[in-house]
Order: structure tokens, then sequence, then C-alpha cells
């Protein structure tokens, strides 16, 4: 989702969703001067003291002459107040959602070795989202979002980063050059900084930058030989892979001179990066079929073989070389037999959790629903006095009580009315989760700080064997015959990872190893969930961009057509896609207005105005499932606003409902939507979504809104009866609105 004001958040169970159409940055903490400090409201803060930090002391015996510190340009302030205290030190307090300022330009040329940016400051609340810009020119290719500042109370607190990446990528430092330097996205931030200059790294932050830089080259290597094994023919063929209790039968065949063996790629390993191969077995038949052992003892615990994939590898004069795509499981067999669960409607509800108008699921006709699954907030590595013990591989790892029994009853209450449940799976940032043990192994190595959620970390045997308790334990649970603690039939996997940026983080990486890792993800679950549920499905998460790029994030578009590519060569599962076609502006109930959202499949955004295009991706002979079957395409996140509870809002609102559901029930590619909000939330930054107001509303507290009403009808003998007063809303005679979509 995207809108047009700063912010990206998504709290609690009812998971607001406003995202911000972030730019790219830069990626690596960027060069230059200066401040940081604090962020959200200084209401009271905690020791119950005045909110404003204290004045900077007057004069400062520390300071060194010989250092050159840097300046504000106090007439560049937009939505913020500067105070100058003393001639290093300044007092800022933010007025606006768009606060910046610029430095003073350089009055000469930054020495070379001195590419650490580093101050001195107070602050009552840490700051996100501090945003750097490289000037002269101005402009967000030339800028890096920072790391989070923490607060800094009491004492002055020093921070630094280190630049160097961004000075020499950028060419800045020359005399006349200076800094814009966004304060996050919140008024009401008082903060205070001084002593703020560069200085040449330390030894420490020499040897950081040279594991960036080997990173990056690997990185590198990685994105190259990714899109050659993509773009490759090879001779021999792995042609299927089945996965039984006790064995694994594969079968293949080998062409040309050399030595061929069958190798094993866990999915801690890069396939094409990989030198020399540890699992491996002879092929001595060039038409060979080979049954392994399910299991392998590594590193202390015992490994399901059945989330790796297998490539040929042939030998030659010593040197190894892949000689066929890798290849996944075709087929698991389930430990159990359970039936599909079958789509009732096509409506449903967004981040479903069970609360006292648990009556909306009748009222409403509801057939499917999400359910956000915060992994990391349920799961230790120890008993905590309160934990279901769950041993996978030999290993065994807790998960709270009280927490998963809560998941239960919500997951109880849809199962009993036969109401199908996508749960989506999300990875909390290490500093977000309760165990740090677990925070240490799920998230991404890469991850920054700018992630709400992060990329599941995958790149080592500890990690990935944590990752598959997890997702061992909640497919054991919700995937079984007697349904005794609910069901889980579909599987989002994270969130909108076309912003993976914001919303799924592994720092920024290429569409070909960002997609890579995804995959990896996908059939991670995809292969565990099978074995308890042999209907399971994944679907992958994506915002209503569609054929262009939000910054340094990936056109969906694009990522899908990945996606399809690496299920032809290395064997297709049954994914789909959870698509979030949230109106141009979140703010705008409008979406037929949408000037973004045009017919044609090259459209920058797929909005509720143009889901014939999403529909015709979904239904192209080269998109489906082994060819022949169409893959499932749920709208899991989307709604229109009410920008007030006025009486026009709220019409508005429910045309834009009205405009969607009609496309919606016609399209036979789109199989459902899930409308979120459910209620309106205040941790939406303002904007309205949900069927029902706010639940501290002063007026009508959890009162239905016209939208309410319009979804009761939705599907209904009375639907045409509710939705006539909105035809003159939106502008049309009558509901024949659906059009065609020109190929390109």
């Amino acid at each position: 989702m995207s809108f047009s004001f700063k912010s990206a958040w998504k709290f609690g169970q009812l998971r607001p969703l406003l995202t911000k159409t972030r730019i790219a940055c830069s990626v690596m903490l960027a060069t230059t001067a200066l401040l940081f400090a604090c962020s959200e409201d200084p209401e009271t803060p905690p020791d119950g003291g005045d909110p404003n930090p204290p004045d900077i002391e007057q004069g400062d015996s520390t300071s060194k002459p010989q250092i050159e510190y840097m300046t504000f340009k106090t007439s560049s302030a937009h939505d913020l107040e500067i105070t100058l205290q003393t001639d290093t030190s300044y007092k800022i307090s933010t007025t606006g959602e768009d606060p910046y300022i610029s430095t003073n330009p350089l009055t000469k040329s930054n020495p070379a070795d001195s590419v650490v940016l580093t101050f001195e400051y107070k602050a009552y609340s840490s700051i996100e989202n501090f945003q750097i810009f490289f000037a002269d020119p101005v402009s967000e290719e030339r800028s890096i979002k920072v790391e989070k500042i923490e607060s800094a109370r009491a004492q002055w607190k020093t921070f630094s980063v280190v630049l160097k990446n961004q000075i020499d990528q950028f060419s800045w430092g020359k005399a006349g050059d200076y800094l814009r330097l966004d304060f996050g996205q919140k008024s009401g931030v008082t903060i205070q900084i001084r002593k703020m200059y560069f200085r040449a790294m330390t030894d420490e932050e020499k040897e950081e930058i040279e594991g960036d830089e080997d990173q990056a080259q690997y990185e590198a290597e990685l994105n190259t030989n990714l899109q050659k094994y993509l773009q490759a023919s090879y001779r021999s063929e792995i042609t299927s892979v089945e996965v039984k209790p006790f064995l694994i039968d594969i079968k293949g065949n080998c062409a040309g001179d050399g030595e061929f063996s069958l190798c094993e790629i866990p999915p801690y390993l890069d396939v094409t990066q990989v030198k020399e191969f540890e699992y491996k077995t002879p092929i001595t038949d060039p038409s060979f079929s080979l049954s392994l052992s399910r299991t392998a003892e590594r590193d202390g615990i015992e490994y399901d073989r059945a989330l790796s994939k297998w490539v040929i590898v042939k030998t030659v004069d010593g040197k190894e070389s892949i000689d066929s795509h890798a290849h996944y499981a075709d087929d698991i067999q389930a430990s159990q037999s359970l039936s599909p669960m079958q789509l009732t409607t096509k409506k449903g509800l967004g981040g479903f959790f069970l609360n006292a108008i648990e009556s909306d699921l009748d009222d409403l006709g509801i057939g499917s629903v999400t359910v956000n699954i915060p992994i990391t907030a349920y799961m230790f590595t120890s008993d905590r006095g309160n934990c279901i013990p769950h041993i996978y591989g030999g290993k065994t790892f807790y998960f709270d009580r009280g927490g998963i029994e809560s998941l239960d009853a919500t997951l109880r209450a849809t199962t009993k009315r036969n109401i199908v449940v996508s749960a989506i799976l999300l990875i909390q940032p290490a500093a977000s989760c309760p165990d740090p043990e677990i925070g240490r192994m799920l998230q991404h190595p890469s991850y920054t700080s700018q992630g709400i959620y992060t990329m599941p970390n995958m790149t080592n045997p500890e990690s990935v064997h944590c990752y598959a308790a997890a997702l061992d334990f909640l497919a054991s649970r919700y995937c079984r015959a007697d349904n005794q603690y609910g069901r889980i039939n579909y599987w989002i996997m994270h969130n909108e990872v076309d912003m993976g940026l914001d919303w799924t983080n592994m720092g920024e990486k290429t569409i070909w190893i960002y997609t890579d890792t995804y995959i990896k993800s996908m059939r991670m679950c995809y292969n565990i969930a099978r074995q308890y549920d042999p209907n399971a499905e994944v679907l992958g998460s994506f915002t209503h961009h569609w054929a262009q790029s939000s910054g340094a994030n990936h056109p969906t578009k694009d990522m899908l057509e990945l996606i399809v590519k690496y299920s032809k060569l290395e064997g297709d599962f049954k994914w789909g896609v959870a698509h979030h076609p949230y109106p141009e502006d979140l703010n705008e109930p409008k979406t037929w207005l949408d000037k973004s959202a045009t017919f044609s499949m090259s459209t920058a955004k797929v909005t509720f105005k143009n889901l014939e295009v999403i529909n015709k991706w979904i239904l192209d002979s080269e998109n489906l499932y082994m060819g022949t079957t169409k893959r499932t395409l749920w709208l899991s996140e989307n709604g229109t606003n009410s920008p007030t509870y006025s009486e026009q809002d709220l019409n508005e609102q429910a045309a834009g409902f009205a405009y969607a559901w009609k496309k919606i029930k016609v399209l036979d590619g789109i199989d459902g939507i899930q409308w979120h909000n459910w209620i309106d939330n205040r941790s939406e930054y303002g904007l309205k979504i949900g069927l029902r107001r706010y639940p501290d509303d002063e007026e009508d507290p959890l009162g239905k809104k016209h939208v309410w009403y319009a979804y009761q009808a939705a599907g209904t003998d009375q639907e045409d009866v509710v939705f006539e007063p909105y035809l003159d809303i939106i502008g049309i005679s009558n509901w024949d609105i659906v059009q065609d979509v020109i190929s390109e």
C-alpha cells in the first residue's frame, strides 16, 4: 500500500496499514553531517520531567579549536524551528510532518580521510527514517536513510556513522557542497545537537568497511550468476523429486561426458556460488533413479532433506560445475488426509481477530479472513514458565501459551463457520523480539531499521532450523484432521515484498537476489505445510505498485515473472498472489479517478480501478500452475477511506467499495477480497478505512459505517438496491464497468 504522506507502520492485531511510497535511498548510511535526535511526540517524559531537553550549557571547555564544526543555514528550515545556543549547539523542534534543514556550504574541501559523521545529542526518544541529502542537487537519488538513533535523556550521547561509500558514490565534499537533513515524519519532536563534524575512521570501522566491501563483491557475483543460471540451458535434468515418510526418490537424466553426481542444496547455500559440493551421491546411470534417506544428522540437528533442492553436478578434470537446474520436491506425502475447504463467497475480512463483535462474521456473510501471525512474538529458546514445547529435528523450542491460545480461539471461531483462513507470516526484527536469541537467529543479516519486518534469515544451518521449527509448529497445530485448534488453509509469506525495504527488509538488494531469497522462504513454508495438509498453498504478498517500482524497491510484475521463471526451471508448486490494490492515494476513496491505474499490462499501479489487469495476468496461460491450473488470487489487504465521518465521506467510501465489488464479482481470476481494516484504527495516521468506526469514537463507538451495509448487501439479492445511490456518486449510469486490457 502507498499514500501521500510520510508514514509506514503496522501495529497490533489490526495491523494498521499506512505506508508511504518510500523513495529508495542508497543503503549504506550516507555521507554527511549531522543531526539526529528525537522522534515521537515528547508528551510527558518517563521521568515526569520537562518534555523539552534542558538547554545546552553555555560554553564548552572540551571543544577543540582545530575542528571545524558544521553549522545550519537557519533560513532553510522547513516544518521546524531551530535555535542557535552556542557556536556548535542547536535546539530543534519539529512543527510539521516534513521537517528538514540544510547545513551551510563547506568553505573548503572535506579532507579525504574524514568520512565519519559524528556529533553529540540529547533526545527523550529515538528517531527513525532520518534522511540525508547530499547536495547540490537535492534529489532522492542522492540521499540515504540512516539507522535508528537511540534516545539519550539524561546525558549527552555520541553518534557516529561511516559515510565513506556515499561520499565516494556522490563525489561529495567539495567546497560549496552541503547537506539537507530530514528529521523523520512527526511534529512536536525536540532534539539538541552539538559538535557535529567529520573525522577519520578507527581501525574497527575500517575492518567493518572492508567486510562490507567483501559482501558487496559477493553479492555482485551472486547477482550475475543468478541471471546466468536462470537464462542457462543445461544438458542434464532432474525430472522428479518425491518426498516419502522416510525416503526421497529422485529421478533424472545426465547427458555428455564426465563424472556426474546428485548434489543436495540446503536453503542456506546458493546453488550458483558453491565451488565444492559437500552433499553428493554418485550417478552411475545416465537415466537414474535414486532413493536417499529423508533425514541427515548435521551439526547436532536431524535435518529434514525435504527442505533442500537437488542439482546434477559434472566433474571434469577435478573441477565441479552444475549441469542442471536445481529441483525442489514435486510431491510431498502428507501424514494425514485433509479435505480442502471451499470458498462460499468472495467476501472476506483482513486482519481478523476475536473480539466482542464476532457476530460480524455471520452478519456480513464472510467466507474468508486473513490472520496476522508474527512468529517471533511467540517463540522462545527456553521455557519461560507458561510455554508449549515443540520438538523439531531433535531440538526443543517453546511457544508462549497465552499468545497461542488466543490465536487458537480466533481460528476456532473461523473454522466452525467454514471460513477459509490465510495466515500472514511476519518476522519481527531482533530488537522487537521478546527472546533476543530468536531475534538473532531469524533477523536477516542485511536487515536495516527502515524495515518494519525482516526477511527471515536463511543463511546458516542454525537459522534455517529455527525458522523451519516455527513453521512446523504452526502447520502441525493448525493443519489437523480434527481441527482441534482451528485451521489455516493458505500461508501468506510476509508483507508487501515488492516494498521490501519497508516491510520485508533484507537491505537494498537487486531483484534477482531479493526474489531468490523470497522464494526460499516460500518453498520452506510450502514444503513443511504440505507434510500436514496436501491442499496447502503459499501466497506472495504485493502492493498496488505494478510495472513501476517505488524507489529502490521492485515492481510487482517483475517479481511475479521471476517467480514464474523459477517455478518452471526448479519445479512448480502451488503458490498464488495476495494483492493489495488500494487506491493510488490511500486517503482518497474515489478510486475510479486513479490516474496511475490504466488498462494496460504495463500500468504503473493496479488499484480497484483496473483490477482487470491482475485478473488478466493470473489467467494468462504462461502463469498457470503446471500450465493447466489457475493460481489463487486474493485481494488480501485493501479498502477505501472515509476522511471524516461526514455523510459525503461515508457515501464516497461505500461507493469506492461498490465500484470495486462489481468488478470483483465478475472477474473470474479473483477468488476473494479481504477488506482491511475491519474497524477504524487510530494507529493508521488518520485513515478510516474500516467498516466500523473507532472503538472509542465519541458519537458512535464501533458504529456501522455506510460501507458496512454495502458490504453486507454485496452478493445478496439486496445488492443492487443498496448500491443504487452510489451510481451518481461515481458518475455512471449502470454497473457495466469492466474494461478490456491492452497487452502492452
